[in-house]
């Protein structure tokens, strides 16, 4: 009898390319078809906290609320926090939505998935059946990488058409083209810090490790940017943190650093052939 579609393996799928069946990617296929209620689910969790916040700024924002909230609070803090132009639309959104939220959502779900699609399967001895497939380890990474990357970019672009439907309806004063901008620049970010999870995975085999390694990236980032704001000359610490690589220049009023971009854009490709480089050569533990 044949296997069932939706529970085969990448082994079984490759067998079918063996054959001569037109099975693309298999491990890329079965791994989106696996997490598809997954991706769904965050999909939806990211439209509602995106629209419930987005939603709540007319009726703060524009009565001054918001920045009376802040007087009050250390200049160092509001800083930190963001919180110095939060009166307005776009200093708003990024404070809550794109400064915080939304990244911690992304990494949360990217982390996980970055950590588990290669290491833990590993663990799990899952990964045993498709090394023994006609399938090259290489190729075995570069799906499973794939696969992270549209998850990534499924949830990016769920938190952007959310939040540019109801600026516009809103009529918010944020730019298109600078809340598109702080969108890409947002699933970049991701991107980045979820290739550092995925290359230690692929480095180590070990799930618990390669989660620490890009969780505790994050936080060290968030912390460093967070710092430079107390520091009289605190430019050098931003500029060494991919949080401030996404954020330093207020993307949604002055659009993405092309510096922070390309800093972002050169982490994954590093990670990546780190990933392929180690994985390839190692013993695996299946």
């Amino acid at each position: 009898m044949a296997a069932d579609s939706t529970t085969s393996t990448p082994a079984q799928t490759s067998s079918d390319t063996a054959r001569g069946l037109p099975q693309g990617l298999p491990a890329f296929r079965w791994l989106v078809r696996q997490r598809r209620r997954a991706l769904l689910g965050w999909g939806i969790a990211l439209a509602v906290v995106s629209a419930i916040y987005v939603s709540f700024y007319p009726t703060m924002g524009d009565t001054g609320e918001l920045a009376s909230l802040v007087e009050g609070m250390p200049d160092g803090l509001v800083s930190a926090l963001g919180y110095d132009t939060i009166g307005t639309a776009a200093g708003y959104l990024q404070s809550t939505v794109y400064g915080l939220l939304a990244p911690i959502l992304m990494l949360v779900f990217a982390l996980g998935f970055a950590a588990r699609v290669l290491a833990g399967e590993e663990e799990d001895g899952s990964l045993e059946l498709e090394t023994a497939a006609p399938i090259s380890r290489v190729r075995s990474l570069l799906e499973r990488y794939l696969a992270l990357l549209v998850g990534i970019v499924w949830l990016g672009a769920i938190t952007g058409a959310v939040s540019l439907v109801l600026v516009s309806a809103l009529e918010m004063e944020v730019g298109t083209a600078e809340l598109i901008a702080t969108t890409l620049g947002l699933t970049v970010f991701t991107t980045a810090l979820a290739s550092v999870a995925f290359a230690v995975g692929a480095a180590t085999g070990r799930r618990v490790v390669a989660l620490a390694a890009g969780a505790g990236l994050a936080v060290v980032a968030y912390i460093a940017n967070a710092l430079a704001s107390f520091m009289d000359d605190g430019a050098w610490l931003e500029r060494l943190s991919p949080f401030g690589w996404y954020l330093g220049n207020e993307p949604l009023v002055n659009g993405l650093s092309l510096g922070g971009v390309a800093a972002l854009l050169v982490l994954p490709l590093v990670c990546i052939v780190t990933a392929v480089v180690t994985f390839d050569r190692r013993d695996l533990g299946v």
